[in-house]
């Protein structure tokens, strides 16, 4: 069985064009109110908490119906592709995986609707940790969540 990976879901999004992206790249900070599975999120190390790997965030959120908790570092920003990528660590996520890595975009298909895709990269640290399947779900129903917040401001 091999140790890394890649899982990512498509989902397609209401709110206009760009406004997805500029959320994830400059309010993220918000999916704690937004998110009924992300509880808590702080700034651990920095002054700003969308600057590219100078700021370390903490997060608590629920997977597979655990609380859950990692600290992240956005690695980098893509303004033409709408692409963001962050590093995970530590916390519950360093119990069971090497690597993980996330990459946020957002595409504009050609029949002119919106998505979000996800993609997690990650490397497990033996073959008796699951591929984690429970962070598509989390992702779907942020993405939900975050859309309908976009549709509403």
């Amino acid at each position: 069985m091999a140790l890394s990976g890649k899982l990512s879901i498509e989902i397609v999004i209401h709110a206009p064009a760009g406004k997805f992206f500029n959320f994830v790249t400059k309010s993220l900070h918000q999916a704690q109110n937004i998110c009924e599975r992300v509880h808590h999120t702080k700034l651990h190390q920095g002054e700003d908490w969308h600057s590219i790997g100078d700021s370390v965030k903490h997060w608590t959120y629920v997977v597979d119906g655990k609380v859950t908790t990692c600290k992240e570092t956005i690695e980098s920003i893509d303004e033409r592709n709408k692409t963001i990528k962050f590093n995970f660590f530590d916390g519950d996520i360093s119990q069971q995986y090497k690597v993980m890595k996330l990459s946020i975009q957002e595409i504009d298909n050609s029949n002119g609707s919106v998505s979000a895709k996800w993609t997690l990269e990650y490397e497990k640290i033996n073959d008796n940790v699951e591929a984690p399947y429970g962070y598509m779900e989390l992702y779907d129903k942020s993405t939900k969540e975050m859309d309908a917040h976009l549709l509403k401001a």
